[in-house]
């Protein structure tokens, strides 16, 4: 979702855009219920929720389980950390075929809820078919391309 800033565009086509994104809300709300969830559980061991509306996404920040850094389900994102701030390395820098090491967090998981909210429920299927959580993976890829570049989010 590049392109010119949503005040710069004509009326018409920031209602088209925000009526895209409630119908992608709605599309994907199964993926965000299992990350309300997921989120929900997390409070009760100390993770706080905020909404981030830069990452689109309702962020629970200082979720207490997994490896660190963050997923995201649907319009929820699950972060081990303080904030969405922080820099994280590529899948490419880690795989030794980049040169671009580090990305601001929040902007590669607003690429993810961005396909969320275009694949809906089939996200999560396709994004295992396709590789998992690997640099093999084309959303993994674009979702780093689109939080160097600002741009190419979809694979």
């Amino acid at each position: 979702m590049s392109g010119p800033s949503p005040i710069q565009q004509p009326a018409s086509r920031r209602w088209g855009l925000r009526a895209l994104q409630v119908l992608g809300a709605l599309w994907t709300s199964p993926n965000t219920l299992i990350g309300l969830l997921a989120g929900g559980i997390g409070m009760l061991a100390g993770a706080r929720a905020y909404w981030s509306r830069r990452d689109c996404a309702l962020v629970f920040r200082r979720w207490p389980w997994g490896p660190g850094g963050a997923i995201t389900l649907g319009m929820v994102i699950l972060h081990t950390g303080a904030d969405m701030e922080g820099l994280c390395l590529t899948y490419e820098h880690r795989a030794g075929r980049c040169e671009h090491p580090r990305v601001r967090l929040g902007d590669h998981e607003r690429a993810h809820v961005y396909q969320y909210l275009v694949l809906g429920p089939l996200f999560l299927p396709v994004y295992l078919l396709c590789g998992g959580v690997s640099v093999r993976n084309p959303f993994e890829r674009a979702a780093d391309r689109y939080a160097m570049l600002g741009s190419g989010w979809w694979p």
